[in-house]
């Protein structure tokens, strides 16, 4: 199969389409969407507070009168940073980690794996929290909590690609010609699994932006008067009585926003998937 006929065979799915085009439109949305409404994400209107959409206001306003739409898209952005700036970082980590345990030898992958068993065991919010009791609520704690527990996945995964490939018969070729474990690695190995690494990252970012929005509506992760869609969430569900566009609205946002990036995720996996050659 060609490059061409993969492309072709990547949307051929209707389903896989429309979810590349909402992510996009999303993606649009929410970095250009806040540039042109006339009300900024924390400009207040104390006479609608809690009211319901308008000609001004799409999507109603919050507890404070501030434009739920601008709070939304702007919610948005640092919702979709989190999860790719996240999933980038652990993704890093977890092939370099992977790959050096595969190619070691046997003594140093069994410590490298029992590190990861170790992490692995550690209840994720006891760290979390430890870390906001240490260090405070900053924004940068997110990025440490959630690469501190994504890469470990990968890592598993990119070991286990590694081992399949160290005996083939191109590896040792390169071993006959004196390459290094660093050239195999980089030159041989690296670009074999990339399909791997880029597909499970790209299934990566959901599970992030979930993470991100479970620490947020727990008041651990994005602090107000900082929007995000866990944050956005943990509001509306306050004031669901007398307003329930706010939860509505987020909630709406996020999970179109994880159901495209789903779609795009197994459109990936079908297009690197070697069987789909055949």
């Amino acid at each position: 199969m060609n490059q061409r006929q993969a492309l072709r065979h990547l949307f051929s799915s209707c389903t896989h389409r429309l979810g590349c085009l909402v992510l996009l439109a999303v993606v649009l949305s929410c970095v250009v969407g806040p540039m042109l409404l006339a009300d900024g994400p924390n400009d207040q209107d104390l006479a609608l507070r809690a009211s319901g959409p308008s000609a001004r206001h799409w999507l109603g306003t919050d507890a404070l009168g501030r434009d739920l739409l601008a709070r939304v898209l702007v919610g948005g952005r640092i919702s979709l940073l989190v999860g790719l700036l996240a999933t980038a970082v652990a993704s890093v980590i977890g092939v370099a980690y992977g790959m050096v345990a595969g190619l070691a030898g046997r003594r140093v992958d069994a410590i490298m794996m029992r590190v990861v068993d170790v992490l692995y065991a550690f209840p994720f919010m006891t760290f979390v929290i430890l870390l906001v009791v240490v260090f405070g609520r900053r924004f940068e704690l997110i990025f440490v909590a959630i690469g501190a527990v994504e890469w470990l996945t990968m890592a598993r995964v990119v070991r286990t690609q590694v081992m399949v490939l160290r005996d083939l018969d191109f590896v040792n070729a390169a071993r006959c010609l004196g390459a290094g474990r660093w050239r195999i690695l980089v030159r041989h190995l690296l670009p074999n699994i990339a399909g791997t690494a880029v597909v499970y990252a790209s299934l990566t970012v959901p599970g992030v932006m979930m993470l991100e929005a479970t620490l947020s509506f727990l008041g651990l992760g994005i602090q107000p008067p900082d929007a995000s869609w866990g944050v956005l969430i943990s509001e509306g569900a306050d004031q669901m009585a007398v307003n329930p566009w706010q939860l509505a609205s987020a909630g709406a946002a996020f999970i179109l926003t994880l159901w495209s990036l789903g779609q795009v995720g197994d459109a990936l996996r079908e297009y690197f998937d070697p069987r789909q050659a055949r």
